[in-house]
């Protein structure tokens, strides 16, 4: 089984996270697959940002769900990213996206898409359903994942399709994996890399229903390569995409 390799938020390593122009950037770089994250605003938009609030990652303040997407698209997704080696101007002019947009984005391009629904602090009433919802009329039948570290939002997700393809995040060693695969039909189950890299043997039975998050450093994306996981979602997947076709060279 070849490994695949996703972008995390994009090419989070190198350009603004969760950004339309990261998302293009990672597909240029030639990944199997997109990671992103949602959250929903206070006028039930879903939108594309890892944390519950702005601060971080725009030139805004505030939680998401307290403002509606037009408050929202009033600040900069990649001015805070100014200090990037490859930081243009025109970046200043990125929002954070809809789900939505982001699927427009993608349409011509045959890859994978984990969408991982933040509701560990906020469980954002109705996300599951809106989400499916964008996803079933805007993500061209593609293969999507639905990711969360919240269990009962991927039961959700599976109680409003069973064909809906869920994955369980976790940090390390989860007791007896394969139970919860089985149990709550995983499609897979994303673990850190550390988590991993700490329990290979451990492991080991699950790597082709694995993905390992997340993976910058050389030695590890080799190492995980070699292991044969099913994916290795990195901030630089540029180097990832390269060691992959490295290693294939070999074979």
């Amino acid at each position: 089984m070849e490994t695949k390799i996703y972008g995390h938020r994009g090419s989070m390593g190198t350009y603004p996270e969760n950004t339309l122009l990261g998302f293009m950037q990672a597909i240029k770089e030639g990944v199997d697959g997109i990671e992103l994250d949602v959250h929903m605003t206070k006028d039930g938009e879903i939108v594309v940002i890892h944390d519950e609030f702005l601060d971080r990652t725009t030139d805004g303040t505030g939680y998401i769900k307290d403002l509606t997407l037009e408050e929202i698209r009033r600040h900069s997704a990649g001015v805070k990213f100014s200090h990037f080696d490859l930081f243009e101007d025109q970046w200043r002019l990125e929002q954070v996206p809809t789900l939505q947009e982001v699927l427009e984005l993608l349409k011509p391009y045959p890859i994978e898409l984990n969408i991982e629904l933040k509701t560990t602090k906020f469980t954002y009433k109705g996300i599951e359903e809106k989400v499916q919802k964008i996803v079933q009329i805007y993500g061209n039948n593609r293969k999507v994942v639905y990711s969360s570290f919240h269990l009962p939002t991927l039961l959700r997700i599976k109680q409003l399709d069973p064909n809906h393809e869920i994955a369980l995040l976790v940090e390390g060693n989860l007791p007896h994996p394969h139970e919860y695969m089985d149990c709550f039909h995983l499609e897979a189950i994303h673990v850190s890399q550390k988590g991993i890299l700490k329990g290979v043997d451990y492991w080991r039975p699950s790597f082709p229903r694995l993905r390992a998050w997340t993976v910058n450093d050389m030695n590890d994306m080799k190492q995980l390569l070699d292991l044969r996981v099913a994916a290795i979602i990195t901030d630089y997947p540029e180097k990832a995409v390269f060691y992959k076709s490295e290693r294939k060279s070999f074979v």
